[in-house]
């Protein structure tokens, strides 16, 4: 296999990106971290990317454990695309001091703003701001994939140094946290027992008890069980029932379905 993309995705902007850069490479496979038999073994190609969510300001713990994993044919040109709504801080130079631990190398790193989908601070912005977003991702992808085609080492993004010293202090202290995080999810009356919440959870986190989600506190707050209740009835402390719920608009449930 000439590339291959390992891809983590909640609500489907990581996806979307992903395909995004396969079709700019063409003879590319796309492969769900979640799940990955791949990570088992080394990894057959010569191109070799990573795309996933910038979580609390860092890198996300599925993403981690598939890197501790991860091993490549030596030579192998490694990139990574962390998809945020804002501040990428200083989550890619965390990623290459990881990969670095496994004897590899992270060729290039990239960040990608995309709309939000952190509910509790707000929606993802009006329609017009995200169709900006869209539009300017499309063509920085478009700019990084040639890059990517010519194995082109670029030093990986970041953001400024106070970014970078504030929330990476602020990722460190929280990371153990986030699998108790969801203690905040809840459930309101427009719930009618459908079980998407428990299918779309990458960790397995959502069961069912008397029709109602109950949350078993192995979060990875990737909020796919709110964004994509079809009734809106997943909630996350006491503001997001007015908030815009927001999931790629090329993305569809079914595509998040087969992945878990």
């Amino acid at each position: 296999m000439g590339a291959v993309i390992f891809y983590y995705t909640g609500t489907g902007n990581s996806l979307w990106a992903a395909r995004t850069v396969a079709d700019a490479l063409g003879e590319t496979g796309l492969v769900p971290t979640v799940g990955s038999k791949d990570k088992e073994k080394t990894i057959d190609a010569q191109t070799i990317g990573l795309v996933f969510p910038v979580y609390i300001w860092g890198v996300p713990a599925p993403v981690i454990r598939f890197v501790h994993t991860m091993k490549a044919r030596p030579g192998s040109y490694i990139f990574a695309i962390a998809v945020n709504g804002g501040q990428v801080s200083n989550t890619l130079v965390q990623l290459k001091r990881i990969i670095a631990r496994n004897g590899l190398d992270l060729s290039a790193g990239f960040q990608l703003k995309m709309p939000s989908n952190y509910i509790p601070w707000g929606g993802p912005g009006t329609q017009d701001e995200q169709l900006t977003r869209f539009e300017r991702a499309q063509e920085k992808i478009s700019r990084i994939a040639e890059g990517i085609k010519a194995h082109t080492p670029s030093p990986v993004g970041k953001g400024p140094l106070w970014q970078r010293i504030l929330f990476t202090a602020v990722y460190k202290m929280t990371f153990s946290m986030v699998p108790t995080m969801d203690r905040s999810f809840w459930s309101d009356d427009k719930c009618n027992h459908c079980g998407i919440c428990v299918k779309v959870c990458p960790a397995e986190n959502v069961t069912l008890a008397k029709g109602k989600p109950v949350w078993c506190h192995r979060c990875e707050q990737c909020f796919a069980c709110l964004q994509w209740c079809p009734q809106e009835a997943i909630q996350y402390g006491k503001k997001t029932p007015r908030y815009e719920r927001y999931h790629h608009p090329e993305i569809v449930l079914k595509d998040v379905l087969k992945l878990r």
